[in-house]
């Protein structure tokens, strides 16, 4: 019986060495991604992940979290720069909490400054490098793998958050429930990319044909598809410095007055400006005949007046350096024909909340609003809106001004194009911004982790195979004990 069970179980091993395997495929790992928005205004840190088997090579990314930071943005630090390292601090904390542990140190990690930044370089390079130098110092002291801190050109920031908006909204890819597969859309609808921050805008989008100015050309390679676009950038048309710009201007074509009557600001509100103020960024501190030296202040008086502001605004562009030129925006800069739809975010957003008008209003509907709003006191708007920052109330008139003359008088829409813009700030569940853009793109960089394979036994065969060493083993005791 003993020789019989062991010959049994020589047959069995011979037959489970002869047994055919298939490969089997397991599920592919996930990675994540950190990128910080270190913007003019205040900065915030987005955590990406995808699936490590990529999408012709371009990692499917989605929005796991996104943090802001407390405070302004690292820009405001300049004079200490180690507080620009610590105010990041909350927001990675909270990022190493949602991405497992085991993972931390393959995270690739990176900040990316803007406008912001862009212009403290200009004012004080040193300065500008002490604080990346602090920023980096800061994520080097965290587990993750820090791919480094610089300061984005404007053409990067406007490309980048073409790809963010085109991609969120099934521009580039899109899933098949019925191929189960990511297939590329026929005829995708590309949008454009209207960006207005602190600092700066920007304009983005793919014109008809060929006509790009090879230096204001980006070119994308995404989802195995080759993409051309135009994009520009404007420092120092942000609507922060485009407000100190318009105070600078009021106040020169009033000197030496010291109470000067502002358009754009509701009947009842007063400002005081410090003169100094304009030294303190480059887009104002070109010297003004018209302005006394010294540290002198003056009072803004607000007077409601629509139109005035609307006039006071438009003094800020330089419409005549296009002279006849139909390809050209303003200060002489060039730009194709718009083409297809716009999505505009970040400031242009927001101050359209504000007044109700994300939700394709045509032009005149808008006009209507933007006036009926410049013309209310402060008093009527402080008791209307009471939750609403004070400091922030009193420029949505400005702001809205500013808008309407940047889209049209600048950028070319008319009264038939204006209802291809469409104001957003999410679109699913992840921020419309440059960051994920960012991702995307360096996705492209990131090589594709082959499938992990392991050698399986054919189920059926397997299970028969068990079977049969039980069977054999029962009746080789059952026959010893006989």
């Amino acid at each position: 019986a003993i020789i019989g069970a062991l010959v049994a179980l020589s047959i069995i091993a011979l037959i489970l060495s002869l047994v055919k395997v298939k490969d089997v495929t397991l599920p592919p790992t996930v990675k994540y991604g950190l990128v910080f928005d270190a913007g003019s205004s205040h900065t915030s840190l987005f955590v990406y992940e995808w699936d490590s088997d990529k999408e012709n090579d371009t990692g499917v990314v989605s929005q796991t979290l996104s943090c802001d930071v407390q405070g302004p943005g690292i820009s405001s630090y300049a004079h200490d720069p180690p507080k620009a390292g610590d105010s990041l601090r909350k927001c990675l904390d909270k990022a190493l909490k949602v991405v497992p542990a085991a993972k931390h140190r393959n995270v690739p990690a990176y900040l990316g400054a803007t406008a912001g930044m862009r212009l403290l370089r200009e004012q004080n390079s040193s300065a500008a490098d002490q604080v990346l130098a602090e920023v980096t110092k800061t994520m080097r002291e965290y587990p993750v793998d820090f791919k480094g801190a610089r300061i984005l050109t404007g053409e990067e920031e406007g490309a980048y958050g073409w790809i963010t908006i085109n991609y969120l909204l099934d521009s580039f890819t899109k899933f098949s429930p019925k191929a189960h597969m990511w297939l590329h859309p026929e005829a995708a609808n590309i949008f454009g990319a209207l960006d207005l921050g602190g600092a700066s805008t920007q304009i983005s989008f793919m014109p008809e044909g060929s006509v790009i100015s090879q230096n204001k050309a980006s070119k994308f390679t995404l989802y195995g598809y080759n993409y051309d676009i135009y994009t520009h950038s404007y420092l120092c048309y942000g609507q922060n410095e485009m407000l100190k710009r318009l105070a600078k201007q009021l106040i020169a074509e009033s000197a030496p007055s010291t109470r000067v009557h502002h358009p754009c600001y509701p009947k009842g509100y007063n400002e005081t400006v410090h003169l100094s103020s304009f030294r303190a960024s480059p887009c104002t501190n070109r010297s003004d005949a018209r302005l006394p030296l010294g540290d002198r202040t003056v009072t803004l008086e607000g007077r409601g007046n629509a139109s005035g502001c609307l006039a006071a605004v438009r003094e800020l562009f330089n419409f005549s350096a296009c002279g006849q030129s139909r390809d050209c925006t303003f200060d002489g800069v060039y730009q194709p024909p718009l083409r297809g739809q716009f999505i505009a975010f970040s400031a242009f957003y927001y101050n359209f909340k504000f007044l109700n008008l994300t939700e394709g209003q045509p032009l005149a509907t808008a006009r209507e609003v933007i006036e009926q709003l410049c013309t209310r006191s402060w008093e009527d708007l402080s008791s209307s809106y009471p939750k609403e920052d004070p400091k922030r109330l009193p420029k949505y008139c400005a702001n809205a001004n500013y808008i309407l003359t940047l889209l049209l008088d600048a950028y070319k829409f008319n009264k038939t194009s204006w209802n291809n813009i469409f104001f957003q700030m999410k679109a699913g569940s992840a921020d419309v911004g440059w960051t994920l853009g960012y991702m995307l793109n360096l996705t492209n960089m990131i090589p594709a982790e082959a499938p992990t394979r392991v050698k399986g036994h054919m189920p059926s065969l397997w299970a028969a195979a068990i079977t049969f060493i039980i069977l054999t083993l029962v009746l080789g005791l059952t026959a010893l004990l006989l």
